[in-house]
């Protein structure tokens, strides 16, 4: 394993929400592929520094993992958080009964949880999503009473994982999706996200009526027949806008996973490659 410089603040990405309301007990962040101690090809891009991957089925060496996840900890100041196996879908979970049931895991072997997202009203108790293109996408009350994250996949997207996690999160807080804020974590970008007829199909048959036509205006027709750039970030935001959250009140959503190489890991640009993470918490 390698030893290179610690994790730090500026390995991360830290939503601006703040300046619009939100309290600051609400504490959320996406990392980067920089900050921890993984090796080729899961390694950071910075001289001297080490990869933060976070995934433990990736191939990268498992006791990596441990430190990078032990490292991230350590900078949220938590003390676990609720690591999930995504499986592209729409199931949500509650984040203290990931965290149980993760501890159990390594004392019994026990499954993981299978969900694409989590939520909770509990302090110091982080939700957690793993990406490598996957859009993250993370929710708070502007009070500060409850927080969730999704893992919005174009499968997990177009089945609704966005408003469902939103009104979960909504229900928690005792307050209506109006009153959520959201955050978009780095994603596969609009002039990078390739995709077939199927995706666009999915996407317009789900959408409400009023929305279908800008669902379609968020594919971009490429040269080859059936092709098309996919742009997730306006996909979700009008799967947030039908969720009832204002797009005042959603932010972030300005990387490119796939191009921005020195920040990023990417599974469409790399194929073997790491994991990030986008984590929301609330502070006592």
């Amino acid at each position: 394993m390698n030893e290179p410089r610690a994790l730090l603040a500026d390995d991360c990405l830290w939503p601006g929400w703040h300046a619009s309301g939100v309290s600051t007990r609400v504490r959320a962040l996406a990392t980067t592929r920089n900050g921890g101690v993984s090796a080729a090809p899961f390694g950071g891009a910075r001289a001297g520094g080490g990869g933060l991957n976070l995934g433990l089925h990736t191939g990268d060496s498992p006791d990596a993992v441990r430190e990078n996840r032990r490292r991230l900890l350590a900078l949220t100041g938590t003390p676990a958080a609720a690591w999930l196996e995504q499986i592209h879908g729409a199931d949500i979970a509650e984040a203290g009964a990931v965290i149980d049931r993760c501890a159990n895991a390594l004392a019994t072997g026990a499954d993981p949880v299978r969900a694409d997202a989590s939520v909770t009203d509990r302090a110091n108790t982080v939700c957690v999503v793993m990406v490598a293109d996957c859009l993250p996408v993370l929710f708070c009350d502007e009070a500060g009473r409850a927080v969730g994250a999704a893992h919005a996949g174009w499968r997990g997207l177009a089945a609704g994982i966005v408003e469902k996690t939103a009104a979960r999160v909504a229900s928690l807080a005792g307050a209506d999706t109006s009153a959520l804020h959201a955050y978009l974590g780095p994603a596969i970008g609009p002039s990078a996200f390739e995709v077939g007829e199927d995706v666009l199909d999915a996407f317009v048959s789900a959408a409400a009526p009023s929305q279908r036509d800008a669902t379609a205006a968020a594919f971009n027709p490429m040269q080859s027949k059936g092709k098309y750039l996919a742009d997730i970030y306006a996909l979700a935001r009008l799967r947030l806008a039908s969720a009832g959250i204002d797009g005042t009140r959603v932010h972030g959503g300005t990387h490119c996973t796939v191009t921005e190489r020195e920040r990023f890991y990417s599974y469409r640009r790399d194929r073997t490659t790491g994991r990030m993470a986008a984590m929301i918490w609330l502070a006592d």
